[in-house]
């Protein structure tokens, strides 16, 4: 067996002496060297690993192995987007003699996972071995002794340049319908003839997104369309959508954004016709039908898209426990009834939380317990989307069309979002202006990775995986945010800035534009 030399005890170099007794002490320490530490080290060495491994594998679809991305995640700066509820304070430089401190190390480390590959001949590694040069590599940057499947964060950053448009353009294509036009690369172009409605015309504006009302000075980011590259998008249509989908239902699954996003979409259909509120509850989870079109909307509150219970149920900002392998059947149980799901998830993943696989907890985010394993947002965010696409491609009675709706980046500047942050800018960027790069370009991949997982396993079942990409055309409206206009100014209360929300109307109005051209596809399917 050869060891790496930071595994093994090093002291400090002694003199040589001579001696003429028998050589027989080096020969026992050769003896347990090359005998016993082979045979008894690696299950010491592995059984927390072990542990995660089995806890994760044992509910995936398919084979999941440990694959070796673990560097590229040791350095992260956890974004602070705001929704609703505070999180912990983000984005804190790490010294090195911090490390031992839970809270504001914000030691983390992402497992990330893949399936084995459908060609025949290409051989997948042992997980056993992958996990023994992972630590390796680990135990190489420091000596420095990690619980569970950790890994000490190193001092150094790797300077990495950001991507180019045309690398990030690459990941969509084995997962996008190549033989259409393709909708979501492109750029914004000057629209004089908008907006479509205002706060006056539509009522389902939320207080914090109606810019208008609170007194937005511009309304030149109500001034641009969408402009694809090889095709056009035309301006959404609310007579045409309504006859597209006569006699069909919708459902949006996911946060708050998601909720934007169907209030924009019935702000669009309100020049034509108002849907009848049939909600049977008053919470985030809602329904409408437009009687006349026999169409249906519902909208299921599933931030993390998984089973998620409050640790403290009168307390938000305390972690939330997120089970990672089991279904939300809050949704999970109701979808059957639907012909499209629009499913979305990304800001939530920032928060506080604690993670569940069979149960046992396996690691969380900002949490302040010393003894459990702290882990990047990358984790989490990986495990929800499989689990939750898994839970669509195991409904026997789901026969419908389901629509990944991409991350939908914030963009908060000049400081955190609980540190004055602010999204001032009146016009988009230009495409050469704004790259997708860290955090939102792993989600970005993230969500991608697991379509691509879903789509192979949909195809046995009969069920349709499509991509929604909201990343590229959102990342270059940082005007589009409501900022501070999405209250009235009180000098006595301090709110941060929403920069992850979207004024209505506003940018988001695109996405019906989107929608409507996705679902014709589907038609003529």
């Amino acid at each position: 067996m050869k060891f790496q030399s930071s595994e093994l005890p090093i002291g400090k170099p002694q003199t040589r002496r001579k001696s003429s007794a028998p050589k027989i002490a080096p020969l026992v320490a050769i003896t347990i060297l090359f005998t016993i530490i082979p045979i008894y080290y690696p299950s010491i060495r592995y059984s927390s690993q072990k542990k995660i491994s089995e806890a994760v594998s044992s509910n995936s679809e398919e084979s999941i192995q440990p694959i070796d991305h673990l560097e590229h995640d040791l350095q992260v700066n956890q974004p602070c987007p705001v929704e609703d509820v505070p999180t912990q304070p983000c984005n804190v430089p790490i010294r090195q003699e911090e490390k031992e401190k839970p809270m504001k190390s914000q030691d983390e480390i992402s497992t990330k996972f893949e399936t084995k590959s459908d060609t025949k001949d290409k051989r997948v590694p042992e997980p056993r071995k992958k996990l023994e040069r992972h630590d390796q590599r680990a135990r190489k940057k420091s000596s420095h002794r990690q619980r569970d499947f950790t890994v000490p964060k190193v001092a150094e950053k790797v300077e990495k340049k950001p991507p180019s448009d045309d690398n990030v353009r690459s990941l969509t294509s084995e997962v996008s319908d190549s033989e259409y036009c393709d909708l979501f690369s492109g750029e914004w172009v000057e629209n004089p003839e908008g907006p479509y409605y205002t706060n006056e015309t539509c009522y389902a504006i939320q207080q914090h997104q109606n810019c208008m009302k609170f007194g937005r000075p511009d309304n030149g980011y109500l001034k641009w369309r969408w402009q694809p590259d090889g095709c056009e998008l035309p301006i959404f249509d609310p007579v045409q959508f309504l006859e597209l989908v006569k006699g069909k239902s919708l459902a949006f699954v996911g946060d708050s954004v998601a909720r934007n996003h169907m209030q924009s979409l019935i702000c669009l259909l309100s020049r034509v016709v108002y849907p009848e509120d049939v909600s049977e509850t008053q919470d985030e989870n809602r329904r409408w039908i437009y009687k006349d079109y026999d169409f249906n909307i519902s909208m299921f509150w599933a931030p993390y898209l998984v089973k998620t219970e409050k640790t403290d149920p009168t307390d938000v900002q305390k972690p939330f426990n997120l089970y990672l392998d089991e279904f939300d059947e809050f949704w999970t149980s109701q979808i059957q009834g639907f012909d499209y799901v629009i499913i979305s998830a990304g800001h939530w993943f920032f928060r506080p939380t604690m993670f569940y696989l069979n149960r046992r907890l396996v690691g969380c985010l900002y949490c302040p317990e010393a003894n459990v394993s702290h882990v990047t947002s990358y984790f989490s965010y990986r495990r929800a989307f499989r689990t939750a696409f898994r839970a669509i491609n195991s409904n026997e009675n789901y026969k419908g069309v389901t629509f990944l709706r991409t991350f939908a980046p914030s963009h908060f500047e000049n400081g955190y979002w609980d540190k004055g942050g602010d999204c001032v800018r009146t016009k988009p960027f230009k495409r050469n202006e704004k790259v997708l790069d860290d955090y939102n370009l792993e989600f970005y991949k993230i969500q991608l990775d697991e379509l691509k997982i879903a789509q192979r396993a949909g195809r046995r079942t009969g069920l349709k995986f499509r991509l929604f990409d909201a990343t590229q055309p959102m990342l270059l409206r940082p005007d589009g945010h409501p900022s501070k206009y999405g209250r009235w100014p009180n000098p006595n209360v301090t709110v941060p800035n929403d920069c992850v929300h979207w004024c209505l109307p506003g940018p988001i109005d695109t996405w019906n534009d989107f929608l409507v051209q996705l679902l014709k596809r589907e038609v003529g399917d």
